[in-house]
C-alpha cells in the first residue's frame, strides 16, 4: 500500500522534529552537527519540502540510526510478514531514486532488505554512513550500477553482488542507458 508523498512527508517531518526535541537541540545546534542549513531543517520538519536521500542520510548519522529505522519509526510496528502491497515506498524525486522497504527494521533483528531503483543518470552521494561499520550487500537485479566506497569504484552488472562495511563516503550511480534495480541487504554492526 503506497501513500501520497504529503502524508509520509508530514509524519517524517514530525518525527525529525521529535528527535531534535528529545535531545534538546535548537535548529542551529542540529545544523552545526549535520552540516545542513537551519532553513532546510526547518522546512523538512514542517513538511514544506520532501527531504532528499542525502539529507536523510546526514540526519540519520547524527541520530545514530539507519534510513530504514527512521522511516519505520513513522509507521505502525511492522508485522513479521510484509506483503508486497504493504511494503512502503519512498521517493527522492530530485535524485531519481525509489526505495521500497521490503523487510523493514524489526526489534531484535539486525538485518533488513531494501529494493532500490535509480533512473538512468541518477547519482546518489552519501558523505558518511548512517551507522559507522554498517554491513551492506548490494545485489543488482536489472541494469548496471557503479558503487564507490573507500575510494574504490565497483562496476556491477545484472546478477553481481558487492559486499562491504561502510566506514566513509559512498556513491551509487546509474550511468545508464537503462534504469537499475537492486537489492540492498543492510545489517547493523
Amino acid at each position: 500500500m503506497t501513500e501520497g508523498p504529503d502524508s509520509v512527508d508530514a509524519r517524517l517531518g514530525a518525527r525529525l522534529a521529535e528527535l531534535r526535541a528529545e535531545r534538546g537541540w535548537s535548529l542551529g545546534e542540529l545544523a552545526d552537527r549535520s552540516g545542513v542549513s537551519r532553513s532546510t531543517l526547518s522546512r523538512a520538519e514542517r513538511a514544506e519540502t520532501s527531504p532528499t536521500a542525502a539529507l536523510l542520510n546526514r540526519l540519520c548519522h547524527v541520530y545514530g540510526r539507519t534510513m530504514s529505522q527512521l522511516l519505520s519509526e513513522i509507521e505502525p510496528a511492522p508485522a513479521l510478514l510484509v506483503r508486497a502491497p504493504d511494503q512502503r515506498i519512498w521517493r527522492d524525486r530530485t535524485a531519481g531514486f525509489v526505495r521500497r522497504s521490503v523487510s523493514p527494521p524489526h526489534p531484535g533483528l539486525r538485518g533488513e532488505l531494501v529494493e532500490g531503483r535509480l533512473a538512468a543518470g541518477a547519482d546518489l552521494a552519501y558523505d558518511r554512513p548512517p551507522v559507522p561499520g554498517l554491513e551492506q550487500h548490494i545485489w543488482v537485479l536489472e541494469g548496471t550500477l557503479d558503487v564507490t566506497a573507500q575510494d574504490t569504484e565497483h562496476h556491477l552488472g545484472t546478477g553481481d553482488c558487492l559486499r562491504l562495511r561502510v566506514w566513509g563516503p559512498t556513491r551509487f550511480r546509474c550511468a545508464g542507458p537503462d534504469d537499475v534495480r537492486y537489492v540492498l541487504a543492510v545489517v547493523l554492526p
